[in-house]
């Protein structure tokens, strides 16, 4: 069940010694599943990158053809120590790639493997700084967005879901989680009706979906407002990617305690699985490739977006 892994993984982080190599450990006899770690070192601490691989019955990595899904679960980090005693709201993007690996490397074991691959990654910090922002501050993260990137957006990876807790808001109010529209190369594409029936199919209820700006999907660092990370890993590919935001109805600060809800992480990992099973199978892609051909003919590539842009003169 996805709600007892999630609770699993969530007693494994919220602790002060969580680390890359705890997480690893969680996989190390399951058959179809490798994971690795990486300790990276920046200006206000270091993180640990880790990267799951659950391999297909016909997946890329061993030869197969079959699409390769990915997802990243976003944060700055699982705690604010010691600033904040204990487990940050701002964790649950981490606790949700993680249990979505771990459900998956079980179901593979027990005769369930997807036809593609599928990767996870995330990063492990239980003490990253806190940064300002409107309505409620932010994590902050030891590392950069660029290595962050770097290390969670992998060339492998043909569409990606970019799992964030996004309650440090005013936009958003509604408890549980929210779709975002596809975004690829520049362009803020339609919501995607495929997403919207697993949505629908996993949460039982009626599909709950959040504006994205232009600013949200440039690069931090540019000195523009962005809600928050979760669509950063747009930035870094040319696949689409939609993000996936665990949300509240009050503003709630991502160096907040006591605001993790398992149950609202374990509706995040439903979506990822589904989304996965039909992913790989070819059953669905995020948007409308003939749609998006036809956008760059009439107004061009938007790549652009991708970047730091240009200094004004």
């Amino acid at each position: 069940m996805a709600l007892k892994d999630t609770m699993a993984v969530l007693e494994l982080l919220d602790d002060s010694k969580a680390s890359g190599k705890n997480v690893v450990e969680l996989f190390k006899d399951f058959e179809f599943a490798e994971a690795t770690y990486q300790t990276v070192t920046g200006e206000k601490g270091n993180t640990d990158f880790v990267k799951i691989l659950i391999k297909g019955t016909e997946g890329k990595a061993d030869g197969g053809n079959a699409p390769t899904f990915g997802v990243v679960g976003r944060l700055g980090g699982l705690g604010a120590r010691p600033a904040r005693i204990g487990f940050v709201s701002d964790g649950d993007g981490a606790v949700a790639a993680v249990t979505t690996a771990l459900k998956l490397a079980k179901m593979s074991v027990r005769g369930d493997r997807l036809p593609g691959d599928v990767y996870i990654t995330t990063h492990i910090c239980p003490d990253a700084p806190t940064q300002p922002h409107e309505p409620v501050d932010f994590m902050g993260s030891p590392v950069d967005i660029l290595s962050m990137n770097k290390y969670e957006v992998l060339p492998e990876m043909e569409a990606v879901l970019s799992i964030d807790t996004t309650k440090g808001n005013k936009v958003i109010n509604h408890r549980g989680i929210a779709l975002s529209p596809t975004v690829k190369s520049g362009y803020i594409l339609k919501f995607n009706n495929e997403l919207l029936r697993i949505m629908e199919m996993t949460t039982g209820e009626l599909p709950v979906t959040f504006a994205v700006t232009m600013q949200d999907i440039t690069p931090y660092g540019n000195d523009v407002y962005h809600i928050n990370s979760i669509l950063q890993p747009a930035v870094a590919t040319q696949a689409p990617v939609v993000g996936l935001a665990i949300t509240a109805k009050s503003a709630v600060p991502g160096s907040g305690t006591g605001a993790t809800h398992e149950v609202d992480i374990a509706q995040a990992v439903r979506f990822a699985i589904e989304t996965a099973k039909e992913f790989t199978q070819g059953q669905i892609d995020f948007y409308d490739r003939n749609e998006f051909n036809h956008l760059e003919s009439l107004y061009g590539s938007m790549r652009h977006l991708q970047t730091y842009g240009e200094a004004e003169s």
